[in-house]
Parts: C-alpha cells; structure tokens; sequence
C-alpha cells in the first residue's frame, strides 16, 4: 500500500511539473495557401503559394515581477521563383526581459523600424506583396524567420502615451560597421506618430547609409489609414532620396475589409507600387485573401502585375 500510494504521488507530482512547464509555453501562428501570379515570372506565372509559420514562445517571471521569455520560429514557404515547396527551417532565438514600462530584447531580434507600429500598415493579398514601404532601400534590422537573425539588441521604454525605443547590431548582412536605429512615438487617442532614425556604418572608403522616417497612423469610423515620408541615404545614389507611401483599409460588412496602398519614391531607382486587395472571415480566424498590383522596379522598368488569392488561418 505504502509503495502504491509513494507512487501515486510522484505521478501526479510529475504531473503538475508537466503541466506547469506547458503553461509557460505557448504555440502560435498561422498558415496559407493559394494561387499567385507574377507577370512575365520565369517558368510558369501563376503558381501555388503557401506558408506555414509557428512561433514557440516561453516565459516566467521572478518573484520580485521581472518577465523573461524567449522565441523561435518555424516555417516553411513555397520557392517564389518556381513555385516548389522547400524544406522548412527554424529561426534564431530571441531573448526578452521586461519590468513595468522597459523591455530589453537580445538575439534575433527585430529593430525600432522594424518593431514600428505603423510602418508596414496595410499589406495586400494574401501573401502581403505590397506596402507603403516599397520604395525604402535602407536595410532594415528585421527577426529573422528562417535564419539566425543579426543577433542584435533591442530596448523600449514606454511611460504613458510616450515610447522611445533604440536598437543596435554589428557587421548587419555581413558588411563590416555597426548598425543602431532610435525612435520616439506617441499616442493620442486611436492615432500614433513615430519618428525614426537609422544609421549603418558604410565598408572601409564608403559613406554611411541613413534613414530618416515620420510615420502616423490611425483609425477614422470604419477606416484604418497609416501613412509614412521619409529620407534615406544609401550606396545606390539613384535610390537615395526622398520616399513617401500612403495605405488604408475599410470595414465594408463585420466580416469583409477592403484594402489598398501606394508606395513611391523621388529616385531614379525607387520602386513604385499600387495595389488592392480584401479580406473576408469565415470565423474561428479563417480569412479568404487576394489582391492585385501594379509594382515598377525603376522609373525606366515596366510595370509587372502581381495578384493573388488564397486561404489563412490562425491558430
């Protein structure tokens, strides 16, 4: 009786240590598939498209309320050139620690730009292949999700309606300086402005890149616009000038958004995009997408028509 009851008890010792170690993980994410066309693409212009990405988040907190969590990804995406699937890959780990209003992020993490509350706004299609930002050439500090990121720093202090955030990573896409970004927002009732700044050591004889971004976005009834100006300084002289975007989305029905975005640049070199799109729910995170754009590489390229449709759901 003894030797039973002992190991009635471990078991469900054992139990409550599992359960507590699967309450401090959660599993989130989200997949897609569908159809997506690229004219003029090499091989065949219409092709399947999927994603499948799952983050893996763990977290606890010490007695005297500090947070510490980390995160990894997984994911797998279809090859865009040819439509064949690839083997998935896993991500990096990021690393976070936070108390009150401050949140210290180490590993693969995301920059200020990056981590901008409205810098991407609205992203057509299923595949969101246009945004605002098109014309941007700065290289961004951004989570790697198939890599093991630029094993970076990130820091966000936030006081009321206020926040300032600042970032910081060496030697960025293999080059041989340093890059830090640093960037102010503030709330005020459904609107935020942010403005941001990111600066990258040039190679040995070279000038430094730089970005200067103003971005605001908001909520008018059943309209969601952001809009960002900016000026950007990089190796492509063509490309380094002033560049602008506007996106909006609109709350047709409870279950329907229609979706839209422009981004265009001064430069000889800047991209310009336009593009539409929706977003249906079928509930339980179930949304049927699609868009189409019109998408120019330089002032002298041709205007490539991009569209797609699909399915995602999140879980």
């Amino acid at each position: 009786m003894k030797k039973i009851l002992f190991a009635s008890t471990a078991l469900v010792a054992t139990a409550s240590v599992a359960s507590a170690d699967i309450a401090n993980i959660k599993i989130s994410g989200y997949g897609r598939f569908g159809l997506g066309y690229v004219e003029d693409r090499a091989g065949d212009e219409t092709v399947i498209v999927s994603r499948l990405r799952i983050n893996v988040d763990a977290k606890t907190e010490t007695d005297a309320g500090v947070g510490f969590d980390a995160r990894f990804r997984l994911q797998a995406d279809e090859d865009a050139s040819t439509g064949e699937a690839n083997q998935g890959s896993i991500s990096g780990a990021r690393f976070g620690v936070s108390y009150g209003g401050l949140r210290v992020e180490a590993g693969n993490v995301s920059g200020v730009i990056d981590n901008s509350a409205n810098y991407f706004g609205e992203e057509p299609g299923l595949e969101n292949f246009a945004g605002q930002y098109d014309a941007v050439d700065y290289d961004i500090l951004a989570f790697s999700s198939t890599g093991a990121g630029s094993n970076g720093v990130y820091a966000r202090y936030e006081i009321g309606d206020f926040g300032i955030a600042a970032s910081y990573d060496s030697a960025p896409s293999g080059g041989d300086g340093d890059r830090f970004d640093i960037g102010v927002d503030y709330t005020f009732g459904d609107w935020t402005a942010e403005l941001l700044y990111g600066s990258t050591d040039g190679a040995a004889g070279a000038d430094d890149d730089d970005i200067t971004i103003f971005v605001i976005g908001g909520s008018i009834g059943d309209f969601n616009v952001t809009g960002l100006i900016g000026d950007e300084d990089v190796a492509d002289e063509e490309a380094s000038d002033t560049f602008y975007g506007l996106s909006a989305g609109y709350d047709v029905t409870s279950a329907t958004t229609v979706v839209a975005s422009y981004g265009g640049g001064s430069g000889d070199n800047d991209a310009e995009s336009f593009a539409l799109g929706f977003i249906h729910s079928l509930g339980g995170g179930v949304t049927l997408r699609g868009g189409i754009g019109s998408d120019k590489a330089t002032d002298d390229a041709d205007s490539v028509t991009t569209a797609d449709f699909g399915v995602r759901f999140n879980f």
